[in-house]
């Protein structure tokens, strides 16, 4: 089915919905397309931050308890409009929600089961706070003698028509929100969010805002049902059934889908009134629950990642059998591997003539570096500079505090002594996003990629959030070259799982050049390749020097550190040992101990 058939088909249905009170639609069944559209509304909202983001909550119960609260409060003690007090509870749920987030989302290590707990306790409080308090003081409230404007033909079609309207804005929103810029962030967070801070994603900002987002629609609906059952109390209102309920059609349906949830809420929700009086209810609680069990056991990415994965693995069958195809008829390289200390590559390079200006601007420069861990110094009084152009080697033996030193610059890890400037401006302390916008990139030794992201959007990401004013359109064009420049633009459309290690390498910069940085931290991007690999490793990362990026490369292949770099800095026990030109650094006696002298304790 084409995209405009397809969107043909969605409008044709919404005019049918439309117009169904009018075309004789039987009450009975427009109360039960209310309670599907309440239930669709509540899982998608619920979706926007949880299943995009990873930030799993069992407190969306508490905002749509917010929302009916804030209706019978608004409407009824305050005497607002209608219309005002709807409004009013989605905001009021929203300012919940980003008092929460204010608190729990600084703290990093607040994730998984721990922010589970804490939205689920906050459901508890609120409900005992407000049975304490003038808002319920116990018996419950009251809302019918509130005047209801009539939307249709007949007083029940107003519940029908709020529902679908905001089923309809509700899902409209999410889709937008997971195919933007943001959702591509939330995504990111969902997958690593260490990794999406240091390529420029601001997760504390992104979580908030859709924090915020999901807490106002569940508001909202939280004021329609209000109108719609008439007596609100604590016990129905803050029941667990809310939460747990919008989690399971979530997860049935696909929570990293944005039509997910949608699909979870409408068959649960068949499902359940399909059983409705007496003991055919209990029977119909138990089937959904077995049918639930079963589909969280068969399809664990829920109704719909079950349907994309599958369509990936014919698509990947597809294009490997194509891949065959041209495989038989391409010329077979039969000539032997150099090894690494002959390639030609590294020859060429050693021959190169060296572009390195000593009185270039500096781009990153370290004084006094210190990072402590509970009284082990993994860094002590590091003093370095990186001019413009030049390829710095950072060495080391095992546990010197190379890895340690890129995640001090880059905003890993906050330092405990020292100052870094980048571009001539104090950097040292910023959060990871902020030292990106800076100018400066890294890889990492071991590769980590987005998993849930194509190879093409977890490059277009860093780009999207690494250059200032670019577009959507603009960033995927940018990391389609990138792509190219790294060898992987066949590549654009395959997860990160389905490359190889060299692969997965280049993909890891292609994703740091995508911000087009001054500065970029290469950590071991050769260890584990073969002599050919390292062969195109090298001869790209000549290129990306000759573009003007500066380089720190940390690495252990001493053929490819001696043939690339313009100067060394050799690191020992966290403090730096020996700096200068490579030949001379090398032939260094303290530098010869801290390779092949006794054994050192790693630090």
């Amino acid at each position: 089915m084409t995209d405009q058939l397809r969107w043909t088909a969605v409008g044709g249905l919404l005019v049918l919905l439309g117009l169904a009170p009018y075309l004789g639609l039987p009450v009975h069944v427009q109360s039960l397309l209310y309670v599907l559209f309440f239930w669709v509304t509540l899982a998608t909202s619920w979706n926007m931050l949880s299943g995009y983001s990873g930030y799993f909550s069992f407190g969306h119960g508490a905002f749509f308890g917010v929302g009916m609260y804030g209706m019978a409060t608004f409407a009824t003690q305050l005497a607002w409009p209608l219309w005002a007090a709807l409004l009013a509870s989605g905001v009021a749920a929203s300012c919940l929600a980003l008092g929460i987030g204010a608190v729990v989302f600084r703290l990093r290590a607040i994730r998984g089961e721990a922010f589970a707990l804490i939205t689920l306790a906050v459901t508890f409080v609120l409900a005992t706070l407000i049975v304490n308090t003038p808002i319920d003081g116990g018996p419950g409230v009251y809302l019918m003698g509130l005047e209801i404007p009539t939307l249709g033909p007949a007083p029940a079609s107003t519940f029908y028509y709020l529902g679908l309207v905001l089923a309809v804005i509700c899902v409209w929103v999410a889709r937008r929100l997971l195919q933007s810029r943001a959702g591509l962030g939330l995504l990111a967070i969902h997958d690593d969010e260490d990794v999406a801070e240091v390529h420029g994603v601001a997760s504390f900002g992104l979580k908030m805002q859709a924090f915020a987002l999901s807490s106002f629609f569940a508001g909202l609906m939280g004021a329609v049902h209000a109108l719609y059952v008439s007596y609100v109390t604590v016990g129905e209102t803050f029941n667990i059934t809310v939460p747990l309920t919008v989690v399971l059609m979530s997860v049935l349906g696909g929570s990293r889908h944005w039509a997910g949830p949608m699909l979870g809420g409408i068959l649960i929700t068949l499902l359940l009134n399909a059983f409705t009086e007496g003991n055919s209810a209990l029977v119909g609680k138990i089937i959904t629950g077995a049918v639930l069990f079963v589909a969280v056991l068969v399809m664990p990415q829920g109704i719909l990642g079950t349907w994309m994965a599958r369509r990936r693995r014919r698509w990947l069958a597809q294009v490997a059998g194509d891949d065959r195809s041209n495989a038989d008829t391409a010329p077979h390289n039969t000539g032997p591997l150099h090894p690494a200390g002959d390639d030609p590559a590294l020859a060429s390079a050693l021959a190169t003539p060296r572009t390195y200006d000593p009185n270039a601007p500096v781009v990153l420069e370290v004084r006094g570096l210190g990072k402590n861990f509970s009284g082990i110094q993994a860094l002590s009084d590091v003093d370095l500079q990186v001019r413009a152009g030049e390829i710095l080697g950072l060495l080391g033996p095992n546990g010197s505090g190379k890895s340690t030193f890129i995640n001090v610059v880059t905003g890993h890890f906050l330092p405990s002594a020292g100052s870094v400037r980048i571009l001539g401006q104090e950097s040292a302390g910023l959060p990871a996003h902020e030292i990106r916008r800076r100018g400066v990139s890294r890889t990492y030794q071991i590769p980590r990629p987005f998993g849930g992201l194509t190879v093409l959007q977890n490059v277009s990401l860093s780009a999207q959030y690494g250059v200032q004013g670019i577009s959507t359109a603009q960033a995927e064009a940018s990391a389609r070259e990138w792509l190219t420049f790294t060898g992987l633009q066949d590549k654009a459309d395959h997860l990160p799982e389905e490359l190889n290690l060299h692969q997965r390498k280049f993909l890891e910069l292609a994703r740091a050049l995508a911000a087009r940085p001054q500065v970029l931290l290469l950590d071991e991007v050769l260890s584990g390749l073969t002599p050919s690999e390292i062969a195109t490793a090298v001869s790209t990362i000549q290129r990306i020097r000759d573009a003007g990026t500066s380089i720190v490369f940390v690495e252990h292949v001493m053929s490819a550190v001696m043939a690339l770099s313009d100067r060394l800095v050799v690191l020992d026990q966290g403090r730096v040992i020996a700096e200068g030109l490579p030949q001379d650094v090398m032939n260094r006696d303290v530098v010869v101990r801290a390779y092949l002298g006794d054994e050192r304790m790693v630090g």
